[in-house]
């Protein structure tokens, strides 16, 4: 007669799974039999069916229960109807055909509109080169959108102060064009007169190191995981999260969708569609602190 017992003896001495782990599969496996039992007095491993299977997962996301927790806990009793199939112990797996909840990809994070004005608009900067450079190269970030990658090999002639434009070389070396408005300019106008007057170049890069090369990715990440932890408690604080701030916030000031794609240079619109649910979480968290009734 099956049971789990026997699926964890398996377990132990066959395929030597840390204790850890085989208390795993039992804590899954009796969560799942205590399920059973509840729908039929004469509850056996043998009878279990698909639609009992069903009803298991559905309970448990009705519960509040992750999708990455039915997930596993389906996983568990999968292997559990592998092993009971090998042995003989059931004629068919009534779990090979179901498919786990999907899992919802996590919201970008981003930082809000009013800790970024309090970053670049009130935060003290000092005036040397290390700070000018700290400053334009976070509000760069936050008004492009671009990606570490491609801000780090921006060059000089990537950026057009007549057209107030700069050239971007994304992903698989395409390239887009950016617009922007007169703070960046005067900010890389800024930037550039103290850099040239600061460094001596050996790069034709736009950003450079206190020696006049090319910045290195790591030395950005340092420069806005710093700075962002002035103003704001996020866990994550890289130059990606501004890309995501720059994203919602043109979202939130009525920038259509496709449009937002060509800025962030994505080849899917799907790929941009990720922040609509973020500024929809937003607007639901809006709605439930001013309705009345909410």
């Amino acid at each position: 007669m099956l049971n789990i017992d026997k699926f964890l003896e398996y377990l132990c001495s066959e395929l030597n799974r840390s204790p850890r782990t085989v208390e795993s599969y039992r804590d899954d496996l009796t969560y799942f039999e205590k399920f059973a039992n509840g729908l039929s007095d004469s509850f056996s491993w043998e009878t279990v069916d698909s639609d009992m299977v069903r009803n298991w997962m559905e309970s448990m996301m009705d519960k509040g229960n992750s999708a990455a927790t039915v997930e596993r806990r389906l996983s568990a009793l999968k292997t559990f109807y592998r092993f009971a199939l090998t042995r003989h112990y059931v004629e068919s797996d009534p779990v090979y055909s179901i498919k786990g909840p999907k899992k919802e990809k996590p919201l970008p994070q981003f930082v809000k509109e009013s800790e970024m004005d309090e970053l670049l608009d009130r935060q003290v900067w000092g005036d040397d080169y290390n700070n000018v450079r700290a400053r334009t190269i976070i509000i760069t970030f936050y008004e492009t959108g671009m990606r570490l990658s491609e801000l780090v090999n921006l060059d000089d002639c990537d950026v057009s102060f007549v057209n107030s434009e700069i050239k971007i070389t994304g992903k698989g070396n395409k390239q887009r064009i950016v617009p922007f408005g007169d703070e960046l300019k005067n900010t890389l106008r800024e930037y550039l007169k103290l850099r040239d007057a600061s460094v001596e170049a050996s790069s034709p890069a736009f950003f450079l190191s206190d020696k006049g090369e090319r910045m290195q990715p790591a030395k950005v990440r340092d420069i806005v995981r710093t700075n962002l932890a002035r103003v704001c408690s996020l866990k994550k604080k890289s130059p990606h999260v501004l890309r995501h701030s720059f994203a919602t916030a043109m979202l939130n000031h009525h920038v259509g969708i496709e449009s937002l794609k060509k800025l962030l240079g994505h080849a899917n619109l799907s790929t941009t569609e990720i922040y609509t649910h973020t500024t929809f979480e937003q607007l639901k968290r809006v709605y439930n602190i001013a309705h009345p009734r909410a």
